[in-house]
């Protein structure tokens, strides 16, 4: 995939991007636009867990060790530089993965040898769980580290230990609202105003689903559904619960969690009632879908604007815009982790204080698009007062910083909760692809998912 960049108002965002899974986060292919980190010329720059001169430049400079994935945004953004600027006797050693996957599976390979880690590892959301619950251990434990109560509450959870031990700071989430096609809207008779269009599903998915019956009845154009995909629905449900697939005691209870019941009722009722395209998100067709107008609406979280942005093209700018979501929901984000046995751990630490700091997610946002976890960013003017002129000059850091403030302080996180969502995802695919009964593709889900996590 290439690289996207696109005004924001006065934020540029560089952001093409695809889910990994729960959370699911925007991966495989976060952005493949970074091949390499910072080229250096030093003795040894692995770090986390050699000896402490093998940390030390040949000018006696201590060398931080990085291991990234995607556009995180540090080295993109120019913060590496500014830190090295600031800080003469430090030395930054980036090591960018363009996949996740690539990255994962090499950090898990590294994890198990107990070698080749770097000082700080990035750690994806739909990683986290896992990670807390079977590497803790090998990460150093930041809760002492000063000034985090910057953070949105349900950001440091999600990487947090049940006896309180945080794995990681918090870079970027993924807030949720609705992307909608205004000349599409105006087509079938339906208010195009962005105030005017979010009252109409103000505090209720099914009101949502409802509009897409108005839509389908006023569309003039056969070829044009309400929404891309019913699966887009279903994950913006779920994710604005406290409670998703797994409850605190790492049990599973999606078969009796009411919130994902409603979520599959809703998202199946969509899909028996021709108001999608059928198109699930980042699959094949659905970016021909953006370009050609194929729906009009899909639930977007911050980080895929740019990707729409990139995707629909140039013709289709002030075409788009961006409304208030139902209910606030979060899809996607990162962190920063040290390693316990770095031998720079205390200079690690202090490198990914600062670059999770307020000041620098704001910075990022308004260079790159990535949406701070940090709600004191959120009320800077730099991101508080972010536009898209794509999206029709949409305010997209007041809509998705509301819908950050409105997800629950704790969401609970399970291993397989990855699978799960992705098998949930091709359930509901069955119903739209397959002509399968909701009953029927829940049975088929069920089984799989029982399977998959035994």
């Amino acid at each position: 995939m290439g690289t996207a960049r696109h005004r924001f108002g006065s934020t540029v965002s560089a952001r093409t991007t695809r889910p990994l899974s729960r959370f699911p986060s925007r991966l495989p292919a976060r952005a493949a636009v970074v091949a390499a980190g910072l080229s250096l010329v030093l003795v040894a720059g692995c770090g986390g867990g050699g000896d402490t001169d093998k940390a030390k430049t040949k000018d006696g400079k201590t060398v931080v060790s990085m291991g990234l994935f995607g556009v995180m945004g540090f080295k993109e953004s120019g913060l590496l530089d500014r830190y090295m600027k600031e800080n003469p006797d430090i030395v930054i050693e980036s090591d960018v993965s363009g996949d996740e996957q690539t990255y994962y599976t090499a950090l898990q390979t590294h994890l198990a040898a107990g070698s080749g880690l770097k000082d700080i590892q990035g750690i994806e959301i739909g990683r986290a769980k896992e990670l807390v619950d079977t590497q803790a251990g090998k990460f150093a434990d930041l809760s002492k580290t000063p000034g985090l109560d910057h953070y949105l509450p349900w950001k440091s959870s999600q990487v947090t230990t049940d006896d309180g031990k945080l794995l990681g700071l918090g870079t970027d989430i993924g807030p949720m609202a609705v992307c909608y096609r205004k000349d599409l809207f105006e087509q079938a008779g339906l208010p195009t105003e962005r105030a005017e269009v979010e009252k109409l599903w103000a505090g209720d998915w099914s009101k949502y689903v409802d509009v897409g019956g108005d839509f389908k009845k006023g569309n003039k154009k056969d070829k044009v559904a309400f929404m891309d995909s019913s699966t887009g629905l279903f994950n913006a449900m779920i994710y604005g619960d406290e409670k998703q697939f797994y409850d605190k005691d790492g049990e599973l209870i999606y078969n009796d969690n009411p919130v994902v019941k409603d979520a599959w009722k809703l998202a199946s009722d969509a899909a028996e009632s021709g108001l999608t395209a059928k198109l699930r998100q980042f699959q094949p067709g659905w970016d021909p879908g953006l370009a050609n107008g194929t729906f009009a609406t899909t639930v977007c979280p911050a980080w895929m604007l740019a990707h729409i942005s990139e995707k629909a093209g140039p013709a289709n700018e002030g075409k788009w815009d961006v409304a208030r979501a139902p209910k606030g929901a979060n899809w996607g984000g990162s962190f920063l982790g040290v390693m316990e046995n770095s031998p720079v751990k205390k200079e690690a630490t202090d490198l990914v204080a600062w670059l999770t700091a307020p000041e620098q997610q704001a910075f990022i946002f308004e260079k790159l698009g990535n949406f701070p976890s940090s709600k004191t960013a959120l009320d800077t003017p730099e991101v508080a007062g972010g536009k898209s002129a794509y999206f029709s000059d949409a305010p997209i850091g007041q809509i998705f910083g509301d819908a950050a403030k409105e997800i629950p302080d704790e969401q609970i996180l399970g291993r397989k909760d990855g699978t799960i969502k992705d098998t949930f995802s091709a359930g509901l695919q069955m119903i739209e692809t397959q002509g399968k009964s909701a009953d029927e593709a829940w049975k088929t889900t069920d089984e799989r998912i029982k399977k998959a996590t035994r």
